[in-house]
């Protein structure tokens, strides 16, 4: 079974109603049993080519109908999938630990190889720690490499840090089938589930989100807000590592 699918199958049983839909220009918010977030992508292409599907009746289905949107080709339809992934994940608090990516990263890879996938702000600030830091991005910036050079980078990194947003465009699989088998793995970003199927696929640490008020979020969220504007979140942690 693919990951989307053990994800999709780990999911409560019961229908859950959705309560609130809200896609920002960066992030998409989901309430359902409780609120989740994924980022929002949308595939490149003419103005107006790629719509969604059902705009206007999303209130109407259950949250396990929309967190199957994930398997959708169209992006804006998988950041919906992911949200709605999130807002049905149960997570035990006393799993999470309230520590930023960019601070396991600088511990775990200090004098070692490091890839990230996906170009985050704090890389500049951790690269002077590593023996080398590559950073992957599909749309590159600065000393950035471009999403082929995956393969070249990944199978020489003892850590890999990997983006969330792997999940929506799903190149997850691909992406960890690169990680050689002792690698410290981590998944990062708002987007990430919160789920130990993740963590039986070897990835070692879950660094995400909890909405914690997603009043004021979906405030911030429906106002445009980038990740850092974004209110009513915190950033946490859940490791393999006991």
């Amino acid at each position: 079974m693919n990951i989307l699918d053990e994800i999709l199958s780990s999911l409560p049983e019961s229908s859950i109603p959705v309560r609130k839909v809200i896609i920002g220009v960066h992030w998409t918010l989901v309430c359902s049993k409780h609120a989740g977030l994924g980022s929002t992508l949308v595939n490149c292409g003419p103005h107006g080519h790629s719509h969604m599907q059902e705009v206007g009746t999303l209130l109407s289905k259950s949250a396990q109908e929309l967190a199957g949107w994930i398997k959708s080709d169209n992006l804006l339809e998988a950041s919906v999938g992911i949200a709605a992934i999130n807002s049905l994940l149960d997570v035990n608090e006393s799993e999470l630990v309230e520590i930023n990516a960019a601070e396991v990263l600088a511990r775990r890879a200090e004098h070692k190889n490091l890839t990230v996938v996906g170009h985050f702000p704090f890389v500049e600030k951790i690269k002077g720690k590593t023996n080398n830091c590559w950073v992957i991005e599909k749309n590159p910036y600065g000393d950035d490499f471009p999403e082929e050079a995956a393969s070249q980078y990944i199978p020489q990194s003892d850590v890999v840090a990997i983006t969330g947003t792997s999940l929506i465009n799903h190149t997850i699989e691909s992406l960890l089938s690169l990680c050689k088998p002792e690698a410290t793995l981590m998944l990062l970003g708002p987007s990430t589930p919160l789920t130990p199927v993740l963590l039986s696929r070897g990835v070692t640490y879950l660094s995400g989100s909890r909405v914690i008020d997603e009043e004021v979020a979906a405030l911030t969220i429906q106002q445009g807000a980038s990740f850092p504007q974004v209110k009513g979140v915190r950033v946490v942690t859940m490791s393999s590592e006991k």
